[in-house]
């Protein structure tokens, strides 16, 4: 299978003026290689190298990552992870047991086990318990085989180890993250606010900034955490130090490729950062998802919020949060080409509720903005961290709408803006493009976060799935948007497309949906499009994909399970359920594409851009040649 991008397709997306094309793929997802699958995916492996290639045949000039830190045990959800380390789940395992490079650090046995015990030999699913279990095991015998050949000074165990001491020396976040998995075996692996108060364990609380009072308590207790879990603070360092060399060397192979390679910054705190960071957080207000119109009751995240206080020091400069958060945007943007914003309301106006209440939907839906509320009489601490004066508010509106703050002057956007301040200084810094700053802004934008994106000329989201139609001037849908915009379908959160368009034939929905697409592909006779389109669910799911490519913004997304034709949800946000994360690209993606994508039953690239094309006649009457190439090489035609 050839990685050279389709040259008809390379030029379709330049005349319809789309200069990014990202695949979205979280790292578990990736597929595994027929009988070396271990039960859960990587970007580092055989398998990602081949989608990375079979992406960039499509015309796709980057891949989305998601969140790539450590995930709890009984927790899968990315977004809950590290903010620093990566999950060691996206080892590629069969790299250090036999590839050149990295062979020998974990036995082939150890490895053909793990292969072989696979509850999902089928690779199109995640097994999640499974593969935490045995990478743990293979961590252990990775390390052993580490120390050993140390000690009897083979030259790549001696490289290794001289990377790991600078590696160690020159990152906090690694030593703390290192220390709290000590914490984890001391306590019996349960969360940090669940130590004892008291002794040992209350000073184990306060280890990452520890008061003048108990510092050197807490300093000896550091010593003799060293002491007794030295081996398992290196063993975590060590596996971290070979995550990152495997992503340089992925790093190197995308960009040999031509694509990109974006991260994705979760607004959230894990319990790891929490404790390791907790001198920069309130502890008396969590951070959640308002209600908003696709969801009224809101979602009670119970994520940490930083402290205002702390963003400044005594002198205006760069306080402790600026300086946390330029490490953590700098690591970033020294790893990827660039960045998807997790919620970034909650880098500028973050929705604040309180933590004493013991109902937590009761505490999100009458929750407020963090720096919105100064004089609110059930919030009256929030006050303090007003930026937002009273004659500001509007408040006939909702605290959550997006007009509830009326006005701003240039000292206050100021003021809301000094979070994406510090990441957009780390973007120049890092010789970044600002079009690589991807905003998840959804269905609302208060004013603040709207000012600041607008200020640093930022682009938002277009969900076209969840457009009203009713509405001419919805956001979501694709005339609407702008051209520093990114626009998609869905994504992890929304239901797939196939799902949608299948529910869709033969409702009323399904015929408002092609009505709608019939004008915007077909302006001068709508009707006959429309016919078909409500007629075949698969026409309706390729001609709402055209419509992305119709818009004035220039960067689309498309997410994995949209192009492959997969109809299970990869996440039902606000449920716990063992369905969610779980979908993968089959091993056999490009074999099943090819197939189903004649059938209309996956996404023809091809036809669709044809379709495009045609609906520009300025374009089309230039381009039948071009047109005509798409159409023979689909082998199946939309209209």
């Amino acid at each position: 299978m050839s990685s050279q991008p389709d040259p008809d397709l390379v030029e379709a997306l330049a005349l319809l003026g789309k200069s990014d094309f990202l695949l979205a793929v979280h790292d578990a997802s990736f597929p595994g290689v027929a009988g070396e699958d271990c039960g859960r995916g990587s970007p580092y492996g055989a398998g990602g190298l081949a989608l990375a290639g079979f992406a960039r045949s499509l015309g796709f000039t980057g891949l989305q990552l998601g969140p790539q830190g450590q995930t709890s045990p009984v927790n899968p959800s990315p977004y809950d992870g590290t903010l620093f380390s990566r999950n060691f789940l996206s080892l590629d395992l069969g790299a250090l047991a036999h590839d050149a490079e990295w062979g020998g650090w974990l036995s082939e046995d150890t490895w053909r086990a793990a292969v072989a015990g696979n509850p999902r030999p089928d690779g199109c699913g995640v097994a999640y318990a499974y593969a935490f279990d045995v990478y743990e095991h293979a961590l252990d015998e990775i390390h052993h085989r580490f120390s050993v050949a140390r000690q009897h000074g083979e030259p790549e165990a001696a490289r290794l180890s001289i990377a790991l001491a600078a590696f160690w020396q020159n990152n906090r976040w690694l030593r703390d993250d290192a220390l709290y998995e000590a914490l984890c075996q001391e306590h019996g692996h349960l969360p940090w606010r669940q130590w004892p108060q008291t002794g040992e364990g209350g000073l184990d609380r306060l280890l990452p900034d520890p008061p003048a009072a108990v510092a050197a308590a807490c300093e000896d207790r550091r010593q003799a955490l060293r002491l007794k879990y030295g081996g398992r603070m290196e063993r975590y360092a060590l596996v971290q130090l070979i995550l990152l060399e495997q992503h340089r060397a992925f790093q190197d192979r995308m960009r040999a490729l031509g694509l990109k390679i974006y991260g994705d910054v979760q607004v959230g705190f894990s319990q790891r950062d929490a404790w390791s960071r907790q001198a920069l957080l309130l502890h008396d207000y969590y951070m959640g998802a308002p209600p908003s119109r696709t969801n009224l009751e809101g979602q009670p995240w119970n994520y940490q919020v930083l402290d205002p206080a702390r963003y400044l020091d005594a002198d205006g400069g760069p306080g402790p949060v600026l300086d946390f958060v330029a490490e953590r945007l700098g690591k970033m943007l020294a790893e990827f080409d660039g960045l998807r914003l997790d919620h970034p309301h909650g880098l500028v106006c973050p929705w604040a509720y309180r933590a004493d209440d013991p109902d937590p939907y009761h505490a999100v839906r009458n929750g407020a903005r963090l720096f919105a509320s100064p004089d609110l009489p059930d919030h009256p601490g929030l006050g303090r961290h007003a930026i937002a004066r009273p004659e500001q508010i509007d408040r006939t509106r909702p605290r959550y709408a997006e007009d509830w703050v009326r006005d701003l002057g240039p000292e206050q956007e100021g003021r809301y803006a000094l979070v994406v301040d510090a990441l957009m200084a780390q973007v120049s810094t890092h010789g970044r493009r600002r079009e690589d700053i991807l905003c998840e802004v959804l269905s609302t934008e208060p004013l603040p976060l709207r000012r600041v994106r607008l200020q640093h000329g930022l682009g938002r989201f277009r969900v076209t799935q969840k457009a009203n139609l009713d509405d001419p001037g919805d956001v979501y849908r694709g005339e609407n948007a702008q051209p520093e915009d990114w626009i998609m379908v869905g994504n992890h959160d929304t239901p797939s497309l196939w799902r949608l368009a299948k529910g869709w034939l033969g409702r009323e929905e399904g015929s408002r949906q092609a009505a709608y697409l019939a004008r915007r592909l077909r302006p001068d006779a709508p009707e006959p499009l429309a016919a078909v389109l409500a007629a075949d669910y698969r026409k309706l799911a390729h001609a709402k994909v055209a419509d992305l490519f119709l818009s004035p913004a220039r960067h689309v997304m498309v997410f994995f399970s949209d192009l492959f034709g997969l109809e299970e949800s990869y996440n039902v946000p606000g449920t716990v359920t063992e369905n969610n994360w779980i979908p993968r690209v089959p091993p056999d993606f490009a074999r099943r594409h090819e197939e189903d994508m004649r059938r209309g039953e996956a996404l023809n690239l091809h036809a669709t851009l044809a379709l495009a094309l045609r609906a520009r006649p300025e374009i089309a009457r230039a381009s039948s040649d071009l047109i005509a190439r798409l159409e023979t090489r689909a082998g199946w035609r939309i209209d």
